[in-house]
């Protein structure tokens, strides 16, 4: 078990950092950077707990305190990989922007991180209170699930990002079991692999996007 999740998060991490950069360096507008960023900070984010996660099956020591933050640090992040995806669908498909829209986004956002700032999350204990996981996690759903229906949306659009609503979709009907309930049953935290190949494969999108511009 232990040999095949930590090869699993190394290889992804790898994926989606490479992935990231590659894209960066392969950019030719504002959105193809708006998508590389997104997946170096996907993937970076990810490292924070994914790491301490791996080190913990292999190395004598306590890694409570680098598990918790590591979850912090993904919170964060995660968070802010949702606001570029907005962005990166203004962009994509050429969308007039609705400020109000985008207000709501951030404002989603910056509710999302707050909350996960506060010290009853337990972040220092790797605490899995279900009550705090639920509340920090409301405005993140809300915030998912309006990108995912502006994907969704668009779907007949362009066949690169035709998917791409589904990944989100299935991410969080992945990811929502965890939050709420792992704490009382630990296996449930096995549908983090599902939710990760959801991310890959959207990460994929992304260079499928990238790489048809530029002719590789």
């Amino acid at each position: 078990m232990k040999y095949g999740e930590s090869t699993f998060d190394v290889l992804y991490l790898l994926f989606a950092i490479v992935s990231g950069i590659l894209i960066l360096r392969r950019a030719k507008n504002k959105t193809e950077r708006q998508m590389g960023l997104a997946a170096l900070i996907l993937g970076c984010g990810d490292a924070f707990h994914l790491g301490p996660r791996v080190l913990n099956y292999f190395a004598e020591a306590d890694f409570t305190a680098a598990l918790g933050i590591g979850k912090l640090v993904t919170s964060v992040t995660m968070t802010v990989f949702y606001v570029l995806l907005y962005f990166v669908w203004l962009g994509y498909y050429r969308e007039k922007e609705n400020r109000s829209l985008t207000i709501a986004v951030w404002a989603l956002a910056l509710v999302r991180c707050a909350l996960c700032l506060f010290p009853q999350n337990g972040w220092l204990e790797n605490s899995s209170d279900m009550a705090w996981s639920i509340i920090r996690n409301v405005p993140f759903v809300i915030l998912g699930a309006a990108v995912c229906y502006l994907y969704w949306k668009n779907r007949e659009k362009d066949r690169t990002f035709r998917l791409v609503w589904l990944y989100i979709l299935l991410s969080f009907l992945f990811y929502i079991p965890v939050a709420a309930a792992a704490g009382i049953v630990p296996m449930l935290g096995m549908l983090m692999l599902p939710k990760t190949v959801c991310y890959v494969l959207l990460i994929c999108a992304f260079l499928k996007a990238v790489n048809r511009n530029t002719g590789k």
